[in-house]
C-alpha cells in the first residue's frame, strides 16, 4: 500500500464530509436501485457511504486500518443506520469471495494506493458477472485557479511530490480508463466532473481548508520532517489560500476522470 498522504486532520475530514452521491458520484445513480448490494473501497469518514445506504438495500464499507474505518463506523451510528457493515481491507486483496457484489465503487482512493491496477482486478473480483465497477479520482495536473497566486504553484509542486513520495499518483483521474483497460475490462465507460469554487463561501471553505491543511495535517509533516519545505514556507502558502479565498475574483476548478466497468 502507499502511504494516505492526507491523513485524518480535521482540516482534512472538512472536506471529505462535503462529499455525497449528488457532488461526488453522480455519474453512477442510475446504478444504485433498491436491490443492489454495494462495496464501498475507503470509506472514508462515510458521507457517501450513508448516501449509498439510502439508496440501496445493503453497504459494506471498507478501510485500511481500523481507526481509517471508526470514522464511517461513527457516522452511521449516529445517524442510526442498519444497512451498512464494515471490514479493515487491504484493496489489492480483498477477503471477500468472488461474484459478491452488484457495485463496487471506489472514491479518490486509486490516486493512493501502491497499484491501481491490481485494486482494479481485485474490484472486479469480486463484482457479480455484469455488475458494475466504478471509481473517480481527481487530477492535480489539471487543476486550475484565478488569481494565478505563485505561492498556489508551488503548493501543487509540493503535493504532487509528497504524494509520489508516497507512492501514490495525484493526476489519476486522467490514468483511470487506462489502468482499467489494464485490469482486463472491456466495457468500460470514461466520463469527467468537476468541482467549481467561485462564491464568498466556498471560497472560504476551500481556502480555509487548505490553509489549515498545509500548516497542520499528515501533508505539512512530511514536507517539513523531509526537508521539502519550511515552516515559513508553508506559513506562505497558507496565507496565500486565506488571500485567495478573500479575492472577489477567486475561481477554482477541480477536474475528476470517472470509469463505469462493466464485470
Amino acid at each position: 500500500m502507499a502511504v494516505y498522504t492526507h491523513g485524518h486532520h480535521d482540516s482534512v475530514l472538512r472536506s471529505h464530509n462535503n462529499r455525497t452521491v449528488d457532488n461526488s458520484a453522480a455519474y453512477l445513480a442510475e446504478h444504485l436501485t433498491a436491490g443492489v448490494h454495494l462495496l464501498d473501497v475507503g470509506a472514508g469518514p462515510g458521507t457517501i457511504t450513508a448516501d449509498f445506504a439510502s439508496r440501496v438495500a445493503h453497504v459494506t464499507a471498507t478501510e485500511i486500518d481500523p481507526d481509517a474505518l471508526s470514522l464511517s463506523q461513527k457516522l452511521a451510528a449516529s445517524r442510526a443506520i442498519s444497512n451498512i457493515d464494515f471490514a479493515v481491507e487491504d484493496v489489492h486483496a480483498l477477503s471477500f469471495a468472488d461474484d459478491t457484489f452488484d457495485v463496487v465503487h471506489a472514491h479518490q482512493v486509486l490516486q493512493h494506493v501502491g497499484d491501481p491496477v491490481q485494486a482494479l482486478r481485485e474490484m472486479r473480483r469480486v463484482a457479480k458477472p455484469g455488475g458494475i465497477v466504478a471509481a473517480r479520482d481527481a487530477d492535480y495536473a489539471g487543476f486550475i485557479w484565478f488569481p494565478l497566486l505563485p505561492e498556489l504553484d508551488e503548493w501543487l509542486r509540493l503535493y504532487s511530490e509528497a504524494a509520489r513520495a508516497n507512492g501514490g499518483e495525484p493526476d489519476a483521474g486522467r490514468r483511470l480508463l487506462g489502468w482499467a483497460r489494464a485490469a482486463g475490462f472491456a466495457d468500460v465507460t470514461a466520463t469527467a466532473s468537476t468541482w467549481c469554487y467561485a462564491t464568498p463561501e466556498e471560497r472560504a471553505w476551500w481556502g480555509g481548508m487548505w490553509a489549515d491543511r498545509i500548516r497542520q495535517s499528515a501533508l505539512a509533516r512530511q514536507l517539513t520532517s523531509s526537508g521539502m519545505a519550511s515552516d515559513a514556507d508553508l506559513q506562505r502558502i497558507s496565507d496565500a489560500w486565506r488571500a485567495w479565498a478573500a479575492d472577489g475574483d477567486g475561481w477554482y476548478l477541480v477536474p475528476h476522470g470517472e470509469i463505469l466497468c462493466r464485470a
